[in-house]
């Protein structure tokens, strides 16, 4: 087994991962090593044809690709050693990382900090308890993706689409482009999961029916799907008899929402958070054992990429800060607090010395319309922010000055 010793290993080469190393760099952090599974680096941005990434951080509407290629170009020169093809079989709360890769073979690698950005997985179908059988045609929103735009496969002719979350509303638009019939986007919730704009942009204008509160209750098919049967549900989700309506087609394509990636995180004995299912983290996205950080969406599932890479730059300062010796050993923490409008808040806990400026990131439990995000530190008002609209898919992004022990808590006013 080779032995390798590093200051800061990166896990996960997308753009968390490669906007973690490179800011570690820019920190002065001799020694970064930036592991990736897949052969190449830029995570799922790699299949990620449509544009709209880049809107905040370049001003520009870039493809996934392009965005992942302006980090990846930055890395030529930088010093920051990239393992690709490796696969990361164990982590431990003594920041030592056990991975292997066909070049290397075994490797044992000891890290002063390791920073998590593995991103997430898609729910499936066994997750979601759909009666039936297994044939082929049934797949993620993810796999559809990868199966047209990479791959260069048409996996189906008919397709119906359950769930409404971004990437099943942008598989809507790119497999009706394709030339799959799209039968219509069903959606258990009373309300769409995917952002606005890619309702409109990849439903409305392509004239793809969105039905709420409507769920695939059985899928039918020997060898390949040949019909899903959908029906209406109630306010508890149960399904509402003689609502029922059957569906030919020979793909149904699973867009049910995403779950951090956190087996490392869970056998390294990660404390995690209950709301996001992610490793509980500090202000400076420190995990519950020191020196271990987590950023991008495997500290929880965001809307857009630059809030991704965002993360991964505050989580590499935290670990610089680490190296430096900067953060006390044993920290104490104020728990951030909110009103039950929201339904979490990213980072969950602030150390009790802190006086800086810090970035929030939460997401509300339902639509509010012309209300304001207000934020308080003690009894001073750190945030006093109107929105137009605040809506569940959408993420709210706060940087705000907190003060030294004084109590944190954000709510939701409207009017």
């Amino acid at each position: 087994m080779k032995e390798f010793q590093v200051d800061v290993a990166v896990i996960g080469g997308g753009p968390a991962g490669l906007a973690a190393a490179l800011e570690a760099r820019k920190q002065g952090i001799e020694k970064v090593l930036l592991l990736e599974r897949d052969t190449s680096l830029g995570g799922i941005l790699q299949q990620c044809i449509h544009d709209g990434f880049g809107l905040h951080r370049f001003n520009a509407r870039l493809s996934g690709g392009q965005y992942a290629q302006r980090f990846i170009d930055q890395l030529d020169g930088s010093g920051i050693e990239v393992k690709l093809d490796t696969i990361v079989i164990d982590m431990t709360d003594e920041k030592v990382i056990y991975a292997c890769n066909p070049t290397d073979g075994m490797m044992r690698i000891q890290c002063g900090a390791i920073i998590l950005a593995m991103g997430c997985r898609e729910r499936t179908a066994s997750q979601v308890l759909i009666y039936g059988t297994r044939p082929a045609g049934v797949m993620t929103a993810g796999a559809a993706q990868r199966y047209i735009n990479m791959e260069g496969y048409l996996p189906g002719k008919n397709a119906v689409i359950l769930g409404s979350g971004d990437i099943g509303l942008i598989m809507a638009r790119r497999m009706t482009l394709e030339g799959i019939k799209v039968k219509g986007v069903y959606e258990v919730m009373p309300n769409p999961g995917g952002l606005t704009r890619n309702i409109v942009q990849c439903l409305d204008d392509y004239g793809i029916p969105l039905h709420l509160s409507t769920t695939v209750t059985r899928i039918e098919g020997k060898e390949r799907v040949e019909r899903v049967t959908v029906a209406k549900v109630d306010e508890k989700r149960n399904v509402i008899p003689g609502t029922e309506e059957v569906i030919d087609c020979d793909l149904l394509v699973l867009a049910v929402g995403l779950i951090p990636e956190n087996e490392l995180s869970r056998q390294a004995h990660l404390e995690m958070d209950r709301k996001t299912r992610a490793p509980l983290l500090d202000n400076n996205f420190m995990t519950s054992c020191p020196g271990i950080f987590a950023a991008g969406n495997v500290s929880v599932v965001f809307d857009l990429v630059d809030y991704v890479s965002l993360s991964g730059e505050i989580a590499a300062r935290g670990a610089a800060k680490y190296l430096a010796g900067k953060l006390p050993e044993h920290p104490q923490y104020r728990t951030v607090t909110h009103s039950d409008r929201i339904n979490f808040i990213v980072p969950q806990r602030v150390e009790l010395s802190a006086d800086e400026d810090l970035t929030f990131f939460m997401r509300v439990t339902a639509p509010y319309k012309n209300a304001r995000l207000v934020g308080k530190c003690g009894e001073t008002v750190i945030c006093n922010k109107r929105h137009q609209a605040m809506v569940p898919p959408e993420m709210l992004e706060c940087t705000v000055k907190v003060a030294p022990q004084q109590e944190i808590y954000f709510s939701v006013e409207e009017g």
